[in-house]
């Protein structure tokens, strides 16, 4: 079993675990990377997602390449000079690798969190929306920074990560990240949820939201998943802590990775639909010239991409449906 699982067997477990994962995440990026600037000027590419998903990238790179040397110190380096052996070398919450590692992962969820935050603000435009949310998120950064600094103050049980009061710290950690995951997620379904019901009667074609509803809960769920086995890992002390940890940052890379992706797709494909089909009935017609849309016909162009894609952007809810389907833009990606 896991609580069996000799430190140095963990480690090297997590490492072939997370180098898998890594190479997945490094062929997301690259699709993020097409979806963002494909047919775009460089202008028009949203520059701050850009940087969210670089800084994903290069965090999860920079975890890689310390844990590779954390292999290499534990089993090579001081296989035969560490006290007790590579089992206790890997054991040792003090290390500078390991803490290195372990910062790297509070960074990244952070900043993944925060996104999430920013997409629940500007799909609702509301702040009182994200108040539980925010308070989620500075639990996370007080509650990630105090277990690592415990981690490097832990003299007294070096080799525990189990440690009462190390341990605390890293599970309020995991309650508060997997909050504000599930928080966040919620909202971001149940507002897209919302405004597929209300527009759905006026709509005779496919609906361009449904895959968003559904990329969101696959997105959570993955990201979920593995926080409850971080979680069930510490409250059991069982070593496939370090083995979860360690896949944690490729995995909210992916999750982040594979929304942006789906519903930049998404949004391209339905506009790029309506665009030709529009045209095509304006031949049939015989029209030369363009005229503006008839203010009852609905066309799923009225679900326009926002270059902006870290938003999720709606018209006024409050306003009829026959309204709803006089707007000339209805932004949904991400």
């Amino acid at each position: 079993t896991m609580g069996d699982l000799p430190a140095d067997a963990s480690a090297l477990m997590s490492a072939m675990l997370e180098s898998i994962l890594y190479g997945f995440s490094l062929l997301m990026f690259i699709g993020t990377v097409w979806a963002l600037s494909y047919k775009r000027r460089m202008r028009d590419v949203n520059r701050p997602i850009a940087v969210v998903a670089i800084l994903l990238l290069l965090a999860s790179t920079v975890h890689m390449v310390v844990t590779i040397i954390r292999i290499e110190n534990g089993l090579i380096r001081y296989r035969d000079t560490w006290p007790n052996g590579p089992a206790a070398f890997f054991s040792d919450v003090t290390q500078e690798t390991y803490l290195i590692n372990h910062a790297l992962y509070i960074f990244q969820t952070v900043l993944a969190d925060g996104v999430m935050i920013h997409r629940c603000y500007v799909l609702w435009q509301s702040t009182r929306v994200i108040i539980l949310p925010s308070l989620l998120w500075c639990s996370n950064i007080v509650t990630g920074i105090r277990a690592v600094y415990g981690n490097s103050q832990a003299t007294a049980n070096p080799d525990n990560v189990f440690a009462v009061d190390v341990e605390k710290w890293i599970i309020a950690f995991i309650f508060s990240t997997l909050a504000t995951n599930l928080s966040c997620s919620g909202l971001l379904v149940y507002r897209v949820w919302r405004i597929e019901r209300r527009v759905a009667k006026l709509r005779a074609s496919k609906s361009p939201l449904m895959p968003i509803v559904r990329v969101l809960v696959d997105a959570a769920a993955l990201y979920s998943v593995m926080l409850f086995g971080f979680l069930i890992c510490f409250l059991t002390a069982s070593n496939g802590e370090s083995v979860l940890s360690d896949m944690a940052l490729p995995i909210i890379s992916i999750t982040f990775y594979m929304v942006l992706i789906r519903i930049t797709i998404n949004c391209r494909y339905y506009v790029s639909t309506a665009s030709t089909r529009r045209t095509t009935e304006e031949m049939e017609q015989g029209h030369v010239q363009r005229y503006p849309m008839k203010p009852l016909e609905v066309y799923i162009s009225q679900f326009t991409q926002n270059d902006n894609p870290s938003s999720y952007k709606v018209g006024n809810e409050d306003r009829p449906s026959t309204a709803i389907a006089k707007e000339s833009q209805k932004d949904i990606c991400t």
